[in-house]
């Protein structure tokens, strides 16, 4: 593969492996669905590149992105965690990944798992965006806006339309790698 037929927004390792092997691709295993959500979260106002620096600490410190655990954080793990310098140190990110746990779960016990919800919204279809250009990125979309009107209906936190149609990119159901791009 050409270095630079590869989305352009992909410069460093970590962001070129996270390229080459998780965005755009459809993922339904409901663990990774909840870790794309939080990292989303985490991510507004930073650069992805940040985030996916501090990833694999913030696997180890949010207890795997395990939902039930993270689910019965209290205000005393939530101080805890504030003290770690390799994570998102931001209070209301940390309270939200809390509440997101909690409406997460309710999401699975209503549809039976977290990836027969989401994926509803497209009826398990991709939408495969046929960008030309990074200029052609859309920050967000009608379906992200609809996603997020009902994330935040049920609880979830830090689920604006930009972060969803950042989600929906990371959880493949939006394709905007670049027509170019051998990943497309």
């Amino acid at each position: 593969m050409k270095e630079n037929s590869r989305c352009p927004w992909a410069k460093d390792p970590l962001e070129i492996l996270y390229h080459d092997t998780e965005w755009c691709i459809p993922e339904h295993d409901d663990q990774k669905l909840f870790e794309m959500l939080i990292l989303e979260g985490m991510q507004a106002g930073l650069s992805w590149s940040l985030i996916l620096k501090r990833r694999e600490h913030m696997q180890i410190a949010f207890d795997g992105f395990n939902p039930d655990k993270i689910s019965a954080y209290t205000h005393e793990k939530i101080e805890q965690l504030m003290l770690d310098p390799e994570i998102i140190r931001n209070r209301r990110k940390l309270e939200a990944m809390v509440s997101n746990a909690k409406a997460f779960l309710a999401i699975q016990q209503e549809f039976g798992s977290f990836d027969k919800y989401i994926w509803s919204f497209t009826h398990g279809e991709t939408i495969d965006n046929k960008l030309q250009s990074i200029e052609d990125f859309p920050a967000s979309s009608p379906l992200s806006e609809k996603v997020s009107k009902d994330l935040k209906k049920r609880g979830f936190k830090f689920v604006g339309p930009v972060i969803i149609y950042s989600y929906l990119q990371a959880i493949g159901i939006v394709n905007d790698h670049l027509l170019s791009c051998p990943f497309h």
